[in-house]
């Protein structure tokens, strides 16, 4: 078996190509199920989606090591053609894989170098998979440690210290792009963690007058009383630009919400107010046009890249402790992948044993003049049996499966408990290994 990771993210496509690609929780449920439903070609036998802001990746453990059966149900799922994307895509196979996602998990590979959100958003995915079925025992197993590690980097080092999320980038230049922040009229487009993080944000920098707008004013509601701001719903949306000298937008809607139409109407209203558009969303709530407009200053996460200097630069010191962390758990992660290498062995020698028991006990059993319960202790006492005399065994086995002579050992126990010959591939490894006792 092979794990493997198929994705891309902001240093490898376009916020255009990304946005395309970007997955709602419904849309990943229902391709979760697709594939639990045996949608997915069979050589797949687990799967896990990470959709965030600035990646879609799929995580899998197949029994083939090539990536068309992900591809193509890359582009089943976001109904792009996988030529569009195919040239953006990286592609990490058995301990890469592994490797990969603890550095995701620890914002080593984030748009911002340690953000906290992307922690929660692989647990996340991992549930997803979990409710699914999709996710088994060794991405069960892959997610968990790699959430392990990212707490440890975040907890051991300074990677995360003074938070420099997307969002608090877009607060920052929302400071340095108007005059007086504490005087500025600031609108929220969406109530969800990005948004909640750039109130936050907003108001450690002394911003006053905050309105928050979402589709339903209940949500609106439970996040501008968290921090005594206005809500409203979007109904109020093109009144609110016309007051607003800055706008945030960071909503999970589907297409654009705000249009070039739309702000040059605003516009109007106010002939010689400049206004600042920040849009975080992914995909993008402002129609990229909107920037041709006179007097309006369009960002996005793209744009955003070029604003990180000044906040990583104590981080990046830190990266080489997370670097250190991380291959400590990941060496931890390898020893239970090579240790998958002698669990079909170890299921032939129990397999073996209870046939054997079973046979043995059958035919005593026939011979002697027992109740019930006296059939049910004997019964009891071999299985007790069985499993003592293979403990110290199969115990060994796991512990060498990580040594370089493992296929030795494997053959040395195949021949003594008189078990199949067997050559194919180590699991995860990607190197023919021979087993056979013939050799």
């Amino acid at each position: 078996m092979h794990l493997l990771t198929l994705g891309l993210n902001h240093r490898t496509a376009s916020l255009a190509l990304r946005e395309k690609l970007s997955f709602s929780e419904e849309v990943i449920r229902s391709a979760l199920s697709r594939f639990s439903c045996g949608h997915l070609s069979s050589p797949i036998a687990e799967l896990v989606i990470l959709s965030t802001c600035n990646r879609t990746e799929l995580y899998a453990v197949s029994s083939q090591a090539g990536f068309a059966e992900l591809e193509t149900f890359l582009s089943e799922v976001s109904g792009i053609p996988a030529a569009i994307f195919y040239p953006h895509l990286y592609r990490y196979k058995d301990v890469d894989s592994a490797r990969h996602l603890f550095r995701v998990a620890a914002g080593l590979d984030s748009l911002v170098i340690g953000e906290p959100q992307i922690l929660g958003q692989v647990t996340r995915a991992l549930e997803l998979a979990r409710g699914a079925g999709a996710a088994g025992a060794t991405l069960n197993r892959l997610f968990q440690s790699a959430i392990h590690a990212g707490k440890r980097a975040r907890t051991e080092t300074a990677i995360a210290r003074n938070p420099a999320s997307v969002s608090s980038l877009a607060a920052s230049l929302a400071e340095k792009t108007v005059h007086r922040l504490d005087e500025a009229q600031v609108v929220i487009l969406g109530a969800g963690e990005m948004a909640e993080l750039a109130v936050e944000a907003l108001r450690k920098r002394g911003a006053v007058h905050i309105t928050v707008l979402n589709r339903t004013l209940e949500r609106a509601h439970a996040l501008a009383d968290r921090w005594n701001a206005r809500a409203a719903t979007f109904e109020a949306l093109e009144t609110s630009l016309a007051a607003a000298d800055i706008l945030i937008a960071s909503t999970g809607a589907p297409h654009t919400l705000i249009s070039p139409q739309m702000v040059e109407n605003a516009m109007r209203q106010r002939p010689t107010r400049p206004l600042v558009l920040i849009d975080i969303a992914v995909p993008r709530d402002i129609d990229p046009e909107t920037a041709r407009l006179p007097r309006v200053s369009l960002f996005d996460m793209d744009s955003l890249s070029a604003q990180l200097e000044d906040s990583l630069a104590q981080r990046l010191n830190e990266v080489p402790q997370v670097r250190a962390i991380l291959e400590e758990e990941l060496a931890g992660f390898e020893r239970y992948l090579r240790s998958l290498d002698m669990l079909p062995l170890i299921a032939e020698m129990r397999q073996r044993a209870e046939a054997i028991r079973q046979a043995e006990v059958e035919r005593t059993l026939r011979r002697l003049d027992l109740t019930e319960a006296e059939r049910a202790r004997i019964e009891a006492m071999t299985q007790a049996l069985v499993k003592k005399i293979l403990q110290e065994p199969t115990t060994r086995l796991r512990a060498e499966a990580s040594c370089p002579h493992a296929s030795e050992y494997a053959t040395v126990a195949r021949t003594l408990f008189g078990l199949q010959n067997h050559t194919g591939l180590c699991s995860f490894s990607g190197e023919a290994c021979s087993i056979s006792a013939a050799d």
